[in-house]
């Protein structure tokens, strides 16, 4: 990835710094969706080549690893990697952040206080959930 300068937020962004890699993140995350077909039946209707490119530059950069599914063998089965599971403290204070802001919010109010009242553990206990199905299988 080429780099256009060393500022940090710089870096954030070039590695995950548009809706649709935010979105494939939290669907990886939060939603358990791991394949092609599950990101593109999402409710936010992206578009098959802003997807494929998405994933790429997903993967180029670290935050995802792809795979081949164990269970269907031509099928591509795609996991957070060590990177993109320590994004899950940035995602649960977007969370937190619409929550405040937005009345719709689609977070649950169990969520929601769960992650403003015991923010360090319910980090932990998802970071333990993602390690388990996401990087176990890598090894």
């Amino acid at each position: 990835m080429n780099r256009r300068s060393f500022c940090p937020t710089n870096y954030a962004l070039e590695h995950f710094g548009d809706k649709w890699s935010l979105l494939i993140i939290r669907d990886l995350m939060f939603k358990g969706k791991r394949h092609y077909n599950e990101f593109l039946e999402g409710g936010e209707k992206v578009s098959t080549t802003v997807l494929r490119d998405k994933l790429r530059n997903l993967e180029q950069g670290g935050i995802i690893t792809q795979q081949e599914d164990s269970v269907k063998k031509s099928r591509i089965r795609y996991s957070l990697t060590e990177k993109g599971i320590a994004l899950l403290p940035l995602m649960i204070e977007m969370i937190l952040w619409s929550a405040a802001f937005d009345r719709d919010t689609a977070a649950t109010p169990d969520f929601v206080q769960r992650a403003a009242s015991d923010r360090a553990g319910l980090i932990a206990e998802l970071r333990e959930a993602l390690i388990e199905n996401h990087l176990s299988e890598q090894s």
